[in-house]
């Protein structure tokens, strides 16, 4: 079975590199067939600087679309060759720029006749193919500038591990990991306050047994993010969305977002019209979350904790 109809489109690089691979091994061939003594990569940096008298390397780069020390590497291999020459610009002395020499410029004009016959054979190969190649290649570069093939991957892992994600219930057992995940994160950036110690040290009298609830996401069996639901009698608020903390062994597992979700649907469940929470803006993340949950910056309010410099609230829908 060949390689690649095994495996798919997953290895679309190497399926791509060997392509290019067959394309520059001929285009070498071809400049030998017209009696052209260039390399394949030359030609985006000699066609630039054919169209225009004079570039920088870094116009260059920029023209082209590749790096500057690439571009810089190809211009000092054809000054080598004699194909460019550099000079100080004429108008900023401390620039250099890179044109055409001579030699250069009798390529150029010995080319042309090879650029029709080139492009015409891959018009030819366009009209043989169903797919049309070119615009394909620009739609993949477009897209690609939009969302990176990583970034992709990145949100399909994030999908396929957020199915492995159960949220359930809080129960005594998870008292542990629910104090230590809190106390790692407080720690890492704040200190930990006596509002902090109530919370974590007597979870089922502080939350609990006031009409307060705790989820515990876990992750193939593991717990690995917590968040409580506190009650509140302030007239203004039903709950406060509190000591929500995820391991970083879940990061990039959407582990935030689920627990957030699901202590918001345990609010509505429970007739809740408006959640409180407390926050620090250096937990930007957090803080994205929160707003990307639908959170509203509010002030005013009393807190407990030092650390807060930020009050948020959602209104439920």
């Amino acid at each position: 079975m060949n390689f690649f109809e095994e495996t798919g489109k997953v290895a679309i690089g190497s399926r791509l590199r060997m392509l290019t691979d067959k394309v520059t091994e001929d285009a070498a061939q071809i400049y030998k067939l017209y009696n052209i003594d260039m390399q394949p990569k030359w030609f985006p940096v000699f066609y630039a600087l054919a169209q225009e008298k004079e570039k920088t390397i870094t116009e260059l780069a920029k023209a082209i679309g590749h790096s500057h020390p690439s571009v810089s590497k190809i211009i000092s291999e054809m000054l080598k060759k004699g194909y460019v020459k550099e000079s100080k610009d004429k108008t900023d002395g401390r620039r250099n720029v890179v044109s055409l020499s001579k030699k250069g410029v009798e390529i150029s004009e010995k080319i042309k006749d090879q650029l029709i016959d080139v492009n015409a054979a891959i018009e030819e190969i366009s009209a043989q193919s169903q797919n049309k190649l070119w615009e394909a290649i620009g739609e993949w570069e477009f897209l690609l500038e939009q969302k990176t093939l990583l970034r992709r991957v990145m949100e399909k892992k994030k999908e396929r591990d957020s199915l492995k994600i159960e949220i359930i219930d809080y129960q005594p057992k998870y008292q542990e990991i629910f104090r230590s995940l809190n106390v790692e994160w407080i720690s890492q950036y704040f200190t930990m306050e006596e509002t902090d110690y109530k919370a974590l040290d007597n979870p089922q009298g502080y939350i609990l047994d006031k009409g307060g609830f705790i989820l515990v996401a876990r992750y193939e069996g593991e717990p690995l993010g917590v968040c409580a639901l506190v009650k509140m009698n302030d007239g203004e608020y039903d709950f406060e969305l509190a000591k929500m903390a995820v391991s970083p062994k879940a990061q990039g597992k959407n582990v935030g977002f689920l627990l957030a979700n699901a202590i918001i649907d345990k609010a509505r469940s429970l007739g809740a019209s408006k959640i409180y929470l407390e926050s620090n803006t250096i937990l930007k993340p957090a803080i994205n979350l929160y707003h990307k949950l639908g959170f509203q910056k509010v002030a005013g309010k009393p807190t407990p904790y030092t650390r807060c410099n930020i009050q948020m609230e959602l209104v439920i829908g």
